[in-house]
């Protein structure tokens, strides 16, 4: 079974990379992140196509959440169990469902956009709600992943520069924490190997030639329980799908497990 976690960066904008990514990777399920686009923008029939159901959370402003599986969808939960609001709004940041024999989460963790803004303070209660929403799931004896953007960077070898960081959100002793609880809810962190270089980066910006000086950072993260960690047999970073006019500036994050794709 072949699970991808992939932050599309507008899914309108990157619908035919997207397609074509789907029909050459091999992949079951797919979570995405930052669709942009409302539930009813979303390119069901296409993806019926190639033979996948859909589950997704999504109003049409910069975030959204997706789940995309060719092994079935049940039990499908919209949005984050006792999440925050964010000026009264709650936002559409995470999808969940059963596919195959897996549960599977989606989700877009917010920004934080600066230490001391509101948002950053969000961001932490999100990570607080998160923790709370996914114990039961991880404790199970079936395989359980929450895939996403999750917006840190888990330590400094996980940024090219982490004197570029000082200050600034995605690397600060509280977000890394929160990811450390998460983890202490039962979940680990299934690192990929990187196609190229040393570090296996998932994120670089768009300016300032960040791409190919491999100033990245790894914040799309796989945190699987120990039925998940154990089936895995490969975790990679598909570099190749951040090169080129109009990719997004995220790569596809791709697992492979060695248990049943369907359902019994």
């Amino acid at each position: 079974m072949r699970i991808a976690t992939w932050n599309v960066n507008s899914i309108t904008a990157r619908l035919p990379r997207l397609l074509a990514w789907l029909e050459s990777s091999g992949t079951d399920v797919l979570c995405l992140q930052e669709t942009k686009c409302t539930a009813e923008q979303f390119p069901y029939e296409q993806l019926r196509e190639l033979g996948y159901e859909a589950a997704v959370n999504a109003n049409g402003r910069w975030n959204g959440v997706a789940l995309l599986s060719k092994v079935g969808l049940e039990d499908v939960v919209i949005g984050l169990p006792g999440g925050p609001q964010y000026d009264g709004v709650e936002e559409p940041r995470a999808v969940s469902a059963t596919c195959g024999a897996a549960r599977v989460w989606s989700v877009y963790v917010p920004n934080g956009r600066e230490v001391d803004h509101a948002h950053y303070t969000y961001k932490l209660g999100w990570f607080e709600a998160l923790r709370t929403a996914v114990a039961e799931d991880a404790a199970a004896d079936r395989p359980f992943a929450v895939l996403g953007d999750f917006n840190v960077a888990p330590t400094d070898e996980d940024v090219w520069d982490p004197a570029v960081f000082v200050g600034s959100t995605h690397v600060t002793p509280a977000e890394r924490a929160a990811l450390q609880a998460l983890r202490e809810a039962g979940l680990s962190d299934v690192v990929p190997r990187p196609l190229k270089y040393d570090r296996p980066y998932t994120y670089w910006d768009y300016r300032q030639l960040a791409f190919p000086k491999n100033r990245g950072m790894r914040i799309d993260l796989v945190y699987g329980n120990a039925p998940f960690a154990k089936a895995v047999s490969d975790a990679y970073v598909d570099r190749e799908e951040r090169k080129g006019k109009g990719a997004s500036d995220h790569a596809p994050v791709v697992v492979d497990l060695d248990v049943r794709p369907t359902t019994a």
